[in-house]
């Protein structure tokens, strides 16, 4: 009878070790969730709600030393977009973008008055991997093109520039947005759930949301608070492999309350007089 029982275990052990094949008419199972560039819940409102601005002198020496080294490369880029690097006294800033680490992200300017500003944001890669770029946002306080957060340009800039960052892991998805919209001229703050702006309250709608559709991809939507005249809302489009799609920047709209106006029948009613 244990004869009986080895045997048969040794079989069925050698049967579970053949490879089973698929039956006739077999489906692949579609993944559970759909593929995203931004996984849910991995650190992007824990880093920051907005992009820190440092000036020459808070920058490091080495980032100050990379500035000075890529000068002429500058210069060179940004003459191809007919910028006068050159001409006039630039000042500029490093924006700090923790989302895109193996970058050196800077924000010259140009200020000769009013309707005479000229700037533009230059990506230097840290490592070597890749190359300097420079992204018109203004020229004499003109767009060069079309505004610089919706431009085509902007956008296959910011692709190349994730596609040489490199990074060991998926960057948080409202980092990566910030950054995008520094990079296009905003000093960006995303509103946090019922942020006031001045003596108006913004919903809870407006804090930053990342949606993932079922075919997969990204939709990240912040409104600027730090946008003026008045509050920005930014929507950043990416497909699944985190190429970025399409860019709208648009003034938010608030939930205000409005005097409900008249009907008809009321605004053409009179008084009925008295018996």
């Amino acid at each position: 009878m244990l004869a009986c029982f080895a045997v048969h275990c040794i079989a069925a052990q050698q049967a579970g070790d053949e490879p089973v094949s698929d039956p006739p008419n077999a489906r692949p199972v579609p993944s559970r969730f759909p593929a995203t560039p931004f996984p849910p819940g991995e650190g992007p409102l824990e880093i920051a709600r907005s992009i820190r601005l440092r000036s020459a002198d808070q920058m490091t020496e080495a980032d100050r030393m990379l500035e000075a080294g890529a000068e002429s490369s500058i210069a060179e880029r940004a003459g191809f977009n007919d910028i006068a690097f050159n001409q006039g006294k630039w000042s500029y800033e490093q924006l700090v973008c923790p989302a895109l680490p193996n970058h050196l992200f800077l924000r010259f300017t140009r200020n000769n008055g009013a309707n005479d500003v000229s700037v533009f944001s230059v990506s230097i890669p840290r490592n070597g991997q890749g190359r300097l770029r420079v992204i018109p946002i203004l020229r004499r306080s003109y767009s060069l093109f079309s505004p610089a957060p919706i431009n085509a340009l902007t956008i296959a800039a910011f692709n190349h520039i994730r596609t040489e960052e490199q990074a060991e892991s998926a960057p948080g998805w409202l980092g990566t947005a910030l950054c995008y919209a520094a990079l296009a001229g905003a000093n960006p703050l995303a509103a946090q759930e019922s942020m006031k702006n001045g003596s108006k309250v913004f919903p809870a709608a407006s804090a930053p949301e990342l949606e993932i559709p079922p075919q997969g991809g990204a939709i990240v939507r912040f409104t600027d608070m730090g946008a003026a005249p008045h509050p920005m809302v930014w929507s950043l489009v990416f497909n699944r492999k985190g190429r970025l799609l399409k860019a709208a920047h648009e003034p938010a709209h608030l939930d205000a309350e409005r005097p409900v106006p008249l009907n008809t029948a009321e605004q053409h009613a009179r008084p009925v007089p008295a018996s």
